[in-house]
């Protein structure tokens, strides 16, 4: 009984050996010996390997042999060309033969040869930033889409548009009219006309996607670059005062404020934070202390 069952592990631990094994050259020639195919030796050169396939060719190609048992030759024959006539998946063949107990490094050596290579990295990496750009994209335009359509539901956006109608009709409207039952052509040129600006929801621009952004790289780099360059010549070397548009970067940057919310600063309050000089340290550690108080005691 035991002696059976030592039998059976055998049988057993063979059977999976060779189910292991025999994928690391089937993967080649299928069932086949590449070498056999073509009718040369493993010692042939690229010659002879050649004008063993040229003349099997000439016999089971399906244009001078219609025999579907030799087209199918054919293809075989043509695979096996395709792996022997190359000298590295030739080597790794060669390799896989006299090792075949290496299955996955094997396979993995055939799949990098027949399929890495064959693919361009470039347009790996191009048709990765389209898609990137694309999706980015779709993204912006329907999330943008989305807060025009919330906007449109608040009471002043509804409010603002009825003032818009008002003015372009001259001061007279049709009381009678709703909101809701405005004419839709009319409310969708007058909804042209008002700024809407959702923050974090911006009209989509074809600038600001990640392939386009990468293709400028060397000019975006280049340009700050220089204009760090600039800056350190005149601010730091020649001592020149700042202009205004400089001053207003600085007191923007200084504040960590976006260049969004900047805009949205009326011109006083502009003029009075760059006279304050806020990106001089105590300048800024004085400003923000006093908004801290004001703050407390507006509670």
């Amino acid at each position: 009984m035991a002696a059976a069952i030592r039998w059976s592990a055998v049988v057993s631990a063979v059977i999976l050996f060779s189910l292991l094994i025999s994928p690391s050259t089937a993967i080649y020639c299928d069932e086949d010996d590449c070498y056999d195919l073509l009718g040369v030796t493993q010692g042939a050169n690229a010659s002879e390997i050649k004008k063993a396939y040229y003349k099997l060719s000439l016999k089971h190609h399906p244009d001078k042999n219609p025999d579907p048992e030799s087209k199918k030759l054919f293809v075989k024959i043509a695979n096996a060309y395709e792996i022997l006539k190359d000298e590295d998946t030739r080597a790794q063949y060669d390799y896989a033969i006299e090792h075949p107990e290496e299955v996955f490094y094997n396979t993995a050596r055939y799949y990098q040869a027949y399929y890495g290579h064959k693919t361009d990295t470039r347009a790996v990496l191009i048709g990765l930033l389209l898609v990137l750009s694309a999706f980015q994209y779709l993204n912006q335009w329907t999330r943008y889409n989305q807060a025009i359509e919330m906007v449109k539901k608040t009471p002043a956006y509804k409010n603002k548009l009825r003032a818009l109608e008002l003015e372009r009709s001259g001061g007279t409207t049709n009381k009678k009219k709703s909101n809701k039952q405005m004419n839709k052509k009319l409310e969708e040129d007058f909804s042209k006309e008002l700024d809407l600006q959702i923050k974090g929801a911006e009209m989509p621009s074809v600038w600001e996607l990640v392939g386009v952004r990468l293709v400028l790289l060397p000019y975006t780099i280049g340009k700050l670059l220089l204009w760090s360059g600039c800056w350190f010549w005149r601010y730091k070397v020649k001592k020149a005062p700042y202009s205004w548009e400089d001053a207003s970067y600085l007191t923007q940057r200084s504040l960590g404020v976006t260049l969004d919310a900047w805009r949205t600063v009326d011109d006083a309050t502009k003029e009075d934070l760059v006279y304050r000089r806020l990106w001089e340290k105590p300048n800024l550690e004085s400003y923000m202390s006093e908004m801290r108080k004001e703050s407390k005691r507006r509670r």
